[in-house]
């Protein structure tokens, strides 16, 4: 009997788990439904088992900036409370398969165009309701706040899933840094707009670019929440989300909005990206929930990306962090 190899996910576009057709289908609705509005970065654990190590980083990987001020940073101390049921995904899957439509729409390709990218240097303006707006240089901001290495869960709304060693520091840490005002109940994050370096900006220039995402308040200060700089014990690669990324591993990875330009507090609910364009699909909250399906496919399941979509899992309520974030949503 001849040898079948079977194609890792990350090398095989045929088996992303929404085919390329319903990406186009989709594309064709949005522009039907939501005319001259057009944009997108998808990104997606309850801590449980022994504390795994990160994988070594002994290459040089393509898409990650390895001379900036703060690269000494990492690797960063392991919080030993932040650990997983399940192996850490393989690295390189994890850096090449990724959803950045800023780029490409296709998972396997965006590491490929992400070399025009420039992530230094880089700010981060914190702005709206708060007593010290200022806008911080990120290799300042870095340096500031007291970085530590988390392992976490990661579930797109694809349900496709991975398993990472992030490091960053709590959201908490940055506002209560500037102060935020009492009637502040939401935090609103918003991406760049650089069509000239992310091509998809370009070519699908009917996005509503730049992408924006948000947060309640009660979200933002949870322990969970995470301003990611780094990824396996190193900075950020681009397309992960360079320089710098927010994390809420309880929620589907759209929330997870990456390369963050601008972090405002506001009174009332800001519109987020994919609830705009797609609201009986994509909700505010995004919590992951395996009893809510998909308008176009179940949540029931999910499968690892350095696996394949045959061996699937079950998927937990909030991603397996409900210990630390359902009585955020109690009636």
């Amino acid at each position: 009997m001849a040898h079948i190899h079977l194609r890792k996910p990350w090398h095989a576009r045929g088996l992303q788990p929404t085919p390329e057709s319903v990406y186009l289908g989709r594309r064709e609705f949005l522009a039907g439904t939501v005319a001259g509005l057009g944009g997108l970065a998808i990104g997606g654990c309850q801590p449980d088992a022994t504390a795994q190590t990160s994988p070594s980083a002994d290459r040089a990987d393509q898409g990650r900036a390895l001379t900036s001020e703060t690269a000494d940073l990492y690797p960063a101390r392991r919080n030993p409370k932040y650990t997983l049921d399940r192996p850490i995904t393989d690295q390189t899957a994890v850096e090449r398969y990724n959803n950045f439509y800023e780029f490409t729409e296709q998972k396997d390709r965006v590491w490929k165009l992400v070399d025009k990218f420039q992530t230094r240097p880089w700010t981060v303006e914190v702005a709206g309701l708060v007593a010290k707006p200022r806008t911080y240089d990120i290799d300042d901001l870095i340096r500031k706040l007291p970085l530590e290495e988390r392992l976490y869960r990661h579930r797109c709304v694809e349900t496709w899933a991975m398993a990472v060693p992030w490091t960053g520091f709590p959201l908490k840490a940055l506002i209560d840094a500037v102060e935020p005002d009492s009637s502040t109940k939401f935090v609103r994050f918003v991406s760049f707009k650089r069509p000239d370096e992310a091509p998809n900006q370009k070519g699908e220039s009917w996005y509503p670019w730049p992408y924006f995402e948000a947060l309640r308040m009660d979200e933002a200060v949870n322990e969970l929440t995470l301003i990611a700089t780094g990824l396996y014990g190193r900075e950020l690669p681009k397309q992960n989300g360079a320089p710098i990324r927010l994390v809420t591993p309880w929620k589907y990875g759209f929330k997870s909005i990456k390369s963050i330009l601008r972090i405002e507090f506001t009174a009332d609910q800001p519109p987020t990206f994919w609830n705009q364009l797609v609201p009986n699909e994509y909700d505010f909250l995004a919590n992951v929930n395996p009893e809510v399906p998909h308008p176009r496919w179940s949540q029931a399941s999910e499968w690892m990306i350095d696996g394949t979509q045959l061996d699937r899992r079950p998927t937990q309520l909030y991603n397996g962090y409900g210990d630390y974030v359902a009585s955020l949503y109690s009636a």
